[in-house]
C-alpha cells in the first residue's frame, strides 16, 4: 500500500500519525507543505472529495494570526482555496493519500486502523 502523508514535520498531529504509521510498520512518504509546497492542483482534487471545511484548520495559531479581513474572505470553497494556497499552514493536517486512491484528513487512530485493515 502506498501512502503519502501530507503535513507540516513540527506538526504535533502529523508526529503521531508518522509515529503510529511507523509503529505498524507502515511504510509511507512525507510531503512537507513547508519545503515542497502545496500544489493547487492537489488542494483542487482534495476540495473535490472532501469540501473545503474539513481541510481548513480554524483552530490553529495561523488562523488566529490572520487579519480579520483576511478570515472573512473565508467563506466559500474558492476564498478557502485562495487562503490555503497563500497560507499551507492552515490545511488540518495531515492529509493523507491512501493506497486506494481515498484521502482523509485529520489523524483517527480507529479510522486509520479499519483503513489499513481493508487495504489489499
Amino acid at each position: 500500500m502506498s501512502i503519502v502523508l501530507y503535513g507540516i514535520p513540527n506538526c504535533g498531529t502529523v508526529r503521531r500519525a508518522r509515529a503510529w504509521l511507523a509503529g505498524r510498520a507502515v511504510a509511507c512518504s512525507f510531503h512537507d507543505f513547508k519545503r515542497e509546497g502545496l500544489r493547487p492542483e492537489m488542494l483542487d482534487a482534495w476540495i473535490a472529495v472532501l469540501g473545503w471545511q474539513p481541510l481548513l484548520n480554524r483552530q490553529g495559531l495561523t488562523w488566529r494570526r490572520l487579519a480579520e479581513t483576511e478570515r472573512a474572505r473565508v467563506v466559500d470553497a474558492a476564498g478557502a482555496r485562495a487562503a490555503m494556497l497563500a497560507w499551507p499552514s492552515l490545511v488540518k493536517r495531515p492529509v493523507v493519500q491512501w493506497g486506494d486512491g481515498r484521502v482523509s484528513v485529520g489523524f483517527d487512530e480507529t479510522e486509520w486502523t479499519a483503513r489499513l485493515a481493508d487495504a489489499p
